[in-house]
């Protein structure tokens, strides 16, 4: 029997295990290939709805489903703590000594926000990136009066627009509520310019200019007053705020780290096309555990996922694993409560957004409802 171990039930995990099922239905079911997801929750949860959460468009139940359900019925769940990667016992050791060994493995243990990373953040400001973030970021947008919102951005951070999308959101979002004129909204970004993706920033910028939206570039965030409502950063800027909101700086998972896999951020060292973890013939990377400098987004894990379950079938089969990663993206971009663009980009072709329009918008919400079909393996 051949075995694939795939760490993590997140996204890039999910839709790889549920993929290769549908091409191995067959071996599968007489026994020459056994599919286990390791996955420490036992719930799948939709990450980009919580933006939604935080302006209570959404419930956080619309976010989950049991990860067994997302999972066709002939992959193995194991639910628990990995504890580490053994390449050399081509293992991985679970928290209560349990060993599943492999003949492929498949690393997607994603990441996590790390507010602890910028000093006060924690106590003083908000983020959307899990469920409890935004709950508390609702709680804190229902009570809010008007006044000045700070939005601040860690680097490297999951979906490379979700600063812009909360920043647009939040200026339609007050004005509905008549607090556009006693309000300000600041943003910030840590480098030369609003964005990292040339052709976004380029679209941006005017988009701020007709919002009165006060931009600040190279601000690189690194201590929050809660007590004096302030926020200061490496450049030696400090803004004041009533309301701060950070897209927080994220970390690979700390099995990573105990495996000795990773780099310093414990993200693990990545073969940008063959998806190949460095120095190994036998273990994928996908999603944001890899160190690529792609985006870290659902969409990278989804075309990643293609690349990875196809390359593991072919070499069951006896082929070589020749599909190749291109570096391909695709991210919705909201400007709005009523209006969304897109961008789509990879290694060869930079992004464009398109003109923003409210049919963009309802596609960016029915893919929300559809995204279980990805995670199954269907779209």
């Amino acid at each position: 029997m051949k075995r694939v171990v795939i760490l993590g039930g997140g996204t890039g995990g999910t839709i790889v295990a549920n993929q290769m099922v549908r091409q191995l239905r067959q071996d599968i079911d007489a026994g020459a290939v056994e599919i286990t997801v390791v996955s420490n929750t036992e719930q799948h949860v939709y990450q980009p709805s919580f933006l939604y959460v935080a302006f209570d468009l959404t419930a956080p139940s619309d976010a989950k489903r049991p990860e067994r359900q997302v999972l066709d019925r002939r992959i193995r769940l194991v639910q628990g703590e990995a504890d580490r990667v053994d390449p050399r016992e081509h293992a991985v050791v679970m928290s209560d000594g349990v060993q599943l060994p492999y003949d492929f493995l498949v690393i997607a243990t994603g990441s996590r926000p790390a507010p602890e990373e910028i000093e006060g953040l924690a106590e003083g400001g908000h983020h959307f990136y899990t469920e409890e973030g935004a709950l508390k970021l609702r709680e804190a947008l229902q009570s809010f009066t008007g006044g000045r919102v700070v939005l601040v951005v860690g680097v490297p951070h999951k979906c490379p627009v979700a600063p812009l999308e909360f920043t647009l959101m939040l200026h339609d979002w007050l004005a509905a509520r008549g607090l556009g004129p006693s309000s300000q909204i600041v943003y910030t970004y840590p480098i030369g310019r609003p964005h990292s993706l040339e052709g976004v920033s380029d679209w941006v910028k005017p988009v701020f200019e007709a919002r009165g939206i006060d931009s600040h570039i190279f601000f690189n965030p690194e201590l929050v007053d809660p007590v004096a409502g302030t926020v200061t950063s490496l450049e030696g800027e400090t803004l004041s705020y009533d309301l701060l909101v950070a897209v927080p700086p994220h970390v690979g998972q700390e099995v990573i780290a105990r495996s000795g896999l990773g780099d310093s951020g414990n993200w693990v060292p990545t073969d940008r096309h063959s998806l190949l973890m460095q120095g190994t013939d036998d273990v994928y990377v996908l999603g944001d555990a890899t160190n690529l400098p792609i985006s870290k987004a659902g969409s990278t894990a989804h075309f990643q996922a293609d690349v990875v379950a196809g390359n593991i079938v072919q070499r069951l089969r006896g082929g070589h694993g020749s599909l190749r990663y291109d570096g391909k993206v695709f991210c919705f971009i909201e400007t709005s409560l009523r209006k969304a663009t897109y961008i789509t980009f990879d290694y060869q072709r930079p992004p464009q957004p398109v003109v923003s329009g409210s049919l963009l918008h309802l596609y960016k919400l029915a893919f929300n409802h559809m995204y279980w079909l990805s995670a199954a393996g269907i779209l």
